[in-house]
């Protein structure tokens, strides 16, 4: 089967989206879905929101440098879009920057742990059904883009 000239090759990760790879593999093993880059509302852009199996929402911000991490000035406003928020960086990342209240996740390109869990604030019901919807339709649109690249998201 011959590549598709109408479709690039890949750009190479960024080292926050190889972040995010490695959070989306081990949030799978433990029973969630994930999306990358979604808009939950005008003005945000979160990195990973993960549905679980018990339909809690989880949103995950990846660094992958001091600067990345310094220069976020919105990451409060995903806080009321989801039941628990993560950071997730790399090994090498100055963990003591981050505000103590939220979960830790150290990842790689290939996998993640938790190292703090996030506390738990639960979505209210109307919230939590517009960013279900949000999430599928985000995830259905991305595949369908996938399956016809003249489409995007």
């Amino acid at each position: 089967m011959s590549a598709d000239p109408a479709r690039p090759a890949p750009a190479p990760l960024a080292p926050g989206q190889l972040i995010a790879r490695g959070v989306c593999r081990h949030l799978r093993d433990l029973g969630f879905a994930c999306v990358e880059e979604l808009v939950p509302t005008g003005g945000l852009r979160v990195d990973v929101m993960a549905l679980g199996p018990r339909g809690e929402v989880w949103i995950v911000e990846c660094k992958s440098s001091r600067a990345d991490y310094t220069s976020d000035r919105k990451w409060q406003g995903y806080l009321d879009w989801c039941d628990r928020f993560f950071w997730a960086v790399g090994a090498e990342f100055p963990t003591d920057l981050l505000p103590a209240e939220t979960g830790l996740i150290l990842a790689d390109g290939y996998g993640a742990e938790i190292v703090r869990e996030a506390p738990e604030v639960r979505l209210a019901g109307a919230r939590r059904k517009v960013v279900t919807q949000k999430f599928a339709r985000h995830a259905a649109l991305r595949l369908q883009a996938l399956r016809d690249p003249v489409l995007s998201p």
